[in-house]
């Protein structure tokens, strides 16, 4: 059974976002996905200053069994990525909340947010 904290607001593609205290927004992947994704060797950060739209692809985790896209889910712009993935992209196994991959500076964070799941929409999407 996955872990899925409150705070945090998920996209129906498993990326988890976080509105910070200084208004940024910090972006990872859910227990679910590093579980269905398995063991993380590899992550393709965003580069900083890149606008993104919300649902458009940002980044992407390589694993032993796939390579997949990280989609974006509020609208801003990259501001930080987290280059420690670089020599421990484990980490999002075994610790996806805590090893986020980018931080946005959002366009429209309200707007975004609440387009999102809460964490029991998003259990009920990943049925558990």
């Amino acid at each position: 059974m996955s872990n899925i904290p409150a705070e945090l607001r998920f996209a129906k593609s498993h990326e988890w976002a976080r509105l910070e205290s200084d208004g940024t927004v910090t972006v990872g992947i859910s227990d679910h996905a590093q579980e269905a994704l398995g063991d993380v060797v590899f992550v393709e950060l965003p580069e900083i200053g890149t606008a993104v739209a919300a649902g458009d692809p940002a980044s992407v985790v390589e694993s032993v069994k796939a390579a997949s896209d990280i989609y974006s889910p509020v609208a801003g712009e990259v501001i930080e990525v987290n280059t420690a993935l670089g020599d421990a992209p484990e980490s999002l196994n075994s610790d996806p909340y805590g090893a986020w991959i980018f931080k946005l500076k959002p366009s429209d964070a309200e707007g975004d947010l609440a387009k999102l799941l809460d964490a029991d929409g998003y259990e009920g999407v990943i049925g558990e």
